[in-house]
């Protein structure tokens, strides 16, 4: 018989600052929400609060779209929701290769039978409309699938005249806006956006585990006329529509506490504004970007393309990307990201999303990052990076 002989203690997590790529710090008033009582997933008191996740979703994305639902899973389960339910067996898929997560969704592609055409581009660059268009030229795409905020490189997709050109040849735009989502500027509708999906645990200030996803009628359409069933059953958003919109039939027991936590962020978002919300990641995104320079460093993402809620920096020559994370985490309780796959020891993502995008915060990692960087013999005056921040917030 097994038996343990250790105590196990009340948890007792350290207290962080979020600056990585994701998860950001959760808003107290979402664990607030997160801990009201129970009732049940198909309790009439729920069915309001999933009317009201909706209309808040809409407004987030601006989309009048009715399929407007948070996904029971993380951002990389709107991936796979978003792609399984459109791609068959044997169609192809224009996809946008240009970081780690447009290599995601090629593989997730492959997955459900997709014969994936990659449009693929340096890491740290966008994709150009030309290139889009050129695979559009010798394909019959069904959909063309795109990175808006690609969090291993930094860089904001354009996707307004990539999206005239998508639609020009007749396919579907599907978009993964999983760290813009209520911190850049993003309009589902304006820019004839099919599908899109994002996570509650970036720009929204939510725990892990939901991921908003937005489907208009022709996308949805598609999917009740397949040839085939839908890969996952779990996923099948023609399920899944029948328990959120019609008739409320049962499909799985949803999370009901962080529906909740995802309700009370939204409506955060929806008391400031986007328009506010998009402008201040904008504003403290510069200003970092401003310390960062004035430090000696270098910005990886081609600045025209640089995504605000996610700022990669370049590592000097000579420094080693674990020493300073470590440093951060360990002195000041502060996470950074590092960089994936061929970027690897090369960049950090410093995130500001949501409650993190504030001019306290960029202050404070840029002092942190300071401390660490002189700990590890590189060269900078002291406080030139803040001096330059702040001067840019007294502008």
């Amino acid at each position: 018989m097994l038996t343990l002989d250790n105590a196990y203690g009340e948890l007792n997590p350290p207290t962080r600052l979020l600056l990585g790529p994701g998860p950001s710090n959760v808003d107290p008033r979402v664990l607030k929400a997160m801990t009201s009582p129970l009732v049940g997933h198909l309790d009439p008191y729920f069915f309001e609060v999933m009317n009201e996740t909706m209309e808040l979703l809409r407004y987030a994305f601006k989309t009048k779209n009715r399929l407007t639902i948070p996904i029971s899973g993380t951002g990389t389960a709107g991936m796979e929701a978003a792609l399984c339910n459109i791609v068959e067996p044997g169609d192809e898929v224009v996809i946008g290769m240009n970081g780690f997560f447009g290599e995601r969704m090629s593989e997730i592609a492959a997955r459900c039978g997709g014969r994936v055409i990659p449009v693929k581009e340096d890491w740290g660059k966008a994709v150009t409309k030309e290139a889009v268009e050129d695979a559009l030229k010798r394909s019959k795409a069904k959909v063309v699938a795109l990175i808006h905020a690609e969090t291993s490189t930094g860089v904001l997709q354009p996707l307004s005249e990539i999206s005239r050109v998508v639609h020009g040849y007749g396919a579907l735009l599907l978009v993964d806006a999983v760290t813009s989502l209520a911190g850049c500027e993003l309009d589902v509708d304006d820019l004839a956006i099919d599908i899109c999906y994002s996570g509650s645990q970036k720009c929204l200030n939510c725990p892990p585990g939901l991921a908003p996803i937005t489907f208009n009628e022709k996308a949805f359409n598609m999917v009740l006329n397949r040839k085939s069933k839908v890969q996952s059953w779990y996923f099948d958003v023609s399920l899944i529509e029948k328990y959120w919109l019609e008739g409320r039939t049962y499909h799985h027991t949803a999370p009901i506490s962080m529906i909740y936590g995802l309700r009370e962020a939204l409506r955060i978002v929806h008391e400031e504004g986007l328009e506010k919300r998009w402008n201040r990641h904008r504003k403290n995104s510069q200003a970092f970007i401003s310390g960062i320079e004035a430090m000696g460093l270098g910005m990886h993402a081609e600045k025209e393309h640089r995504l605000p809620s996610l700022n990669t920096v370049s590592i000097p020559e000579g420094i080693l990307d674990k020493n300073v994370r470590t440093t951060l985490l360990n002195d000041f309780n502060i996470e950074i990201g590092g960089g994936l796959g061929v970027l690897a020891g090369k960049i950090w993502r410093v995130g500001l999303m949501g409650i993190n995008s504030n001019e306290k915060t960029v202050t404070l990692v840029l002092e942190a990052l300071e401390s660490a960087l002189k700990k590890e013999g590189y060269e900078l005056k002291k406080g030139e990076g803040v001096r330059a921040a702040t001067e840019f917030f007294t502008k």
